[in-house]
C-alpha cells in the first residue's frame, strides 16, 4: 500500500495524519502533500513538516495549527492522459469523520473535470469496494481510432504494356507475334475495385473525436464496350475483342481498320486502337487511345498512339515523319523521321532521324544498324553496326529520365528553401519559449507574432519531409542507371559519337563487338560478356 496522509479535525486544531507505505508501496510525496494541503487553505512551513515527517516510522500525528475546520469530505484528483485517451484518478482520504464519495460522487466530480466518455464503473466500484489513496486509479478509458485502407483496383487482364516481338532464327523480326494483345469475350470480367475502408472515429475520455487518416478512394475508369455492376465494383466487357489499360482508364474495342490512310479516309482520331492494312500516306495524321498498326508503310505522316505503335514495312519520313507511343514502336526501318516512345523501340534500321526512347532500343536483325542519326535512350541501346564508314554524324546518348531529373532539381531547391527559413525560424522561436520559462512578460503581439511563426514552421517541416522522402525515392530509381551500356554487336565506326549522363566520348577508330559503360565518371569500352 502507498502511502498516504490524512486530516484530523479536533476541537485544539487541525492535525495531519501520517500513513507510510507498506509492503513495497511508494514513499510519500512531499509536493503532493503540498499540494492537498495548499487547495484546503492550509498554511505549513515544508522545511519543518519534511523533519517531523522523516521521524515517523509507521503512523503518526503532526499538529498543523490552532485553527478550528469543518471536516473534509474524499477527495479526487482527475488527470488525463496526454492524448487524452485515459482518465488517470488519485483519490485523497476525507479528514477523521469526514464523508466519503459515493459511486454517483466519483462520477459526478469525473464530469466536472471534463471526463465525460468511457467511465470504468467497474474500476470505480474496485475502489469503492477497497480504497487506496494516492494511488492512481484509471476510471475512463477512451475508445481508439480505427485505421482504414486504402481502394484497390485487381485487374484481370495483362496491364504491361513490354511485350517484345519474336526474333526469329535467321535473325528477321516477326512484326505480327508481339503476344501483346490482351483478347477478351463478351460479358468477361475485366477489373474489380475493392472500395476504401474508412475506418472508425475513436473517441477520448472528454468525448473528443479522432479521425481516422485519409485513405485513398479509387473508381473503376472505362471507356466503350465496357459495363459496370450496379455497385460499380465490376466492370464487363460488351464485346469481344482486346482489352488495354491507358492512364488507369480500361478500353475494350474491337479495332478501326482502314485499308489505307489517304483522301479517301481523311485523319483518324479514334478511342481506341486502329488498324491499317496498307500505307499511311504523307501529311495525313493519326491518332489513337490504344495502339496503331500499320501493315505497310508510314510515309511523311503523324502517328500518336496511347499505347504501342506498329508498322510492319517501315517510314519514310520524308524529314517530316512524326511517330509518337505511350508504349512502345516497333518498325521495319525508320528514315528521315522523328520517333518518340514511352517504352522501347525496335527496328531493323535507323537512318537520318531523331529517335528516343524511355527505356531501351534495339536495332537488330538482317542490317542493324544506325547512322546519320541521334539516338537516345533511358537504359540501353543494342546495335549490330554502329555509324558508318562514311562519316555521317551518328550520335548515341543514354542517362536519366528528363522529367524526373527536372522533379529531383525542383525538390532539392525546395528543400534547400524551407532549411534557410527553418534555420532563421527555429533560433526565434526557441528564444522565446526560454524567455517564457524564465517567467518573463510577454505582450499579447509577441505571442501572436510567435504563434504565426510556429505554425510557418510546422508546416514548412511537414513539407520538408514530404519532399525529401519523394527525393530519397527518385534517387534511388537513379540507381539503374549504372547499368546504362550501348551494345555494339558487329562493329561501332570511328566519328561515331556516345554519352552516358554527363560523360561523352567520340571513337577515335573502329571497335568491334564491344560494350560501352559509364565507369567513375568516364565511358568506358570493354567486350561483349
Amino acid at each position: 500500500m502507498n502511502a498516504y496522509f490524512q486530516l484530523e479535525m479536533t476541537p485544539e486544531g487541525t492535525n495531519l495524519m501520517i500513513h507510510k507505505e507498506t509492503d513495497g508501496g511508494q514513499h510519500l510525496d512531499l509536493n503532493e502533500l503540498a499540494d492537498y494541503l495548499t487547495k484546503k487553505g492550509i498554511t505549513f512551513d515544508i522545511a519543518d513538516l519534511n523533519k517531523k515527517i522523516a521521524l515517523i516510522t509507521s503512523v503518526g500525528r503532526i499538529n498543523l495549527d490552532k485553527t478550528k475546520r469543518y471536516p473534509e469530505r474524499e477527495m479526487i484528483i482527475v488527470k488525463t492522459s496526454t492524448d487524452k485517451m485515459e482518465a488517470i484518478c488519485r483519490f485523497y482520504p476525507p479528514s477523521v469523520g469526514g464523508n466519503l464519495l459515493s459511486r454517483e460522487d466519483i462520477i459526478s466530480d469525473m464530469n466536472s473535470a471534463g471526463v465525460i466518455y468511457g467511465l470504468l464503473t467497474d474500476e470505480i466500484d474496485k475502489f469503492i469496494q477497497d480504497r487506496q489513496y494516492c494511488t492512481d486509479y484509471v476510471l475512463a478509458r477512451g475508445k481508439a481510432v480505427r485505421h482504414g485502407t486504402d481502394a484497390e483496383i485487381v485487374y484481370y487482364f495483362n496491364t504491361d504494356l513490354r511485350a517484345k516481338p519474336t526474333v526469329n532464327d535467321d535473325g528477321s523480326v516477326d512484326f505480327f507475334n508481339l503476344n501483346s494483345v490482351n483478347h477478351i469475350k463478351k460479358d468477361e470480367l475485366l477489373a474489380k475495385l475493392i472500395k476504401e475502408d474508412p475506418g472508425e472515429m475513436g473517441v477520448d475520455v472528454c468525448n473528443g473525436f479522432i479521425k481516422p487518416r485519409e485513405v485513398k478512394r479509387l473508381m473503376l475508369k472505362f471507356g466503350r464496350n465496357v459495363r459496370l455492376n450496379e455497385d460499380k465494383t465490376m466492370a464487363y466487357s460488351e464485346v469481344s475483342g482486346h482489352v488495354m489499360l491507358v492512364e488507369d482508364k480500361i478500353f475494350v474495342s474491337n479495332v478501326f481498320e482502314a485499308e489505307n490512310v489517304d483522301a479517301s479516309t481523311g485523319d483518324i482520331d479514334y478511342d481506341g486502337s486502329v488498324k491499317i492494312n496498307g500505307n499511311v500516306n504523307t501529311n495525313f495524321t493519326v491518332k489513337a487511345t490504344g495502339n496503331i498498326e500499320v501493315a505497310g508503310v508510314v510515309e511523311g505522316a503523324t502517328l500518336i498512339a496511347g499505347g504501342n505503335i506498329t508498322i510492319a514495312r517501315g517510314i519514310n519520313g520524308m524529314g517530316k515523319g512524326n511517330i509518337q507511343a505511350g508504349g512502345n514502336i516497333i518498325v521495319k526501318y525508320v528514315e528521315n523521321a522523328t520517333l518518340v516512345s514511352g517504352g522501347f523501340i525496335q527496328s531493323e534500321a535507323i537512318m537520318h532521324s531523331t529517335v528516343s526512347a524511355k527505356t531501351e532500343i534495339i536495332v537488330d536483325g538482317r542490317k542493324g544498324n544506325i547512322s546519320g542519326s541521334f539516338v537516345s535512350a533511358r537504359d540501353s541501346i543494342t546495335v549490330k553496326t554502329l555509324g558508318s564508314q562514311m562519316g555521317s554524324d551518328t550520335v548515341v546518348q543514354l542517362g536519366i529520365d528528363p522529367e524526373m531529373k527536372q522533379r529531383i532539381d525542383v525538390l532539392n531547391t525546395e528543400i534547400e528553401k524551407a532549411n534557410k527559413t527553418l534555420s532563421q525560424v527555429l533560433p526565434v522561436i526557441d528564444a522565446f519559449k526560454q524567455k517564457i520559462a524564465k517567467g518573463v512578460k510577454v505582450t499579447p503581439d509577441q505571442i501572436k507574432t510567435i504563434k504565426d511563426m510556429s505554425d510557418v514552421a510546422t508546416k514548412l517541416l511537414k513539407q520538408r519531409d514530404e519532399n525529401t522522402e519523394e527525393l530519397d525515392t527518385l534517387k534511388d530509381s537513379l540507381l539503374s542507371e549504372s547499368k546504362s551500356q550501348v551494345i555494339v554487336k558487329d562493329v561501332a565506326f570511328a566519328g561515331t559519337k556516345i554519352g552516358i549522363n554527363d560523360a561523352y566520348m567520340t571513337l577515335k577508330n573502329d571497335c568491334q563487338y564491344c560494350r560501352f559503360i559509364k565507369e567513375k565518371g568516364d565511358i568506358k569500352m570493354t567486350g561483349i560478356n
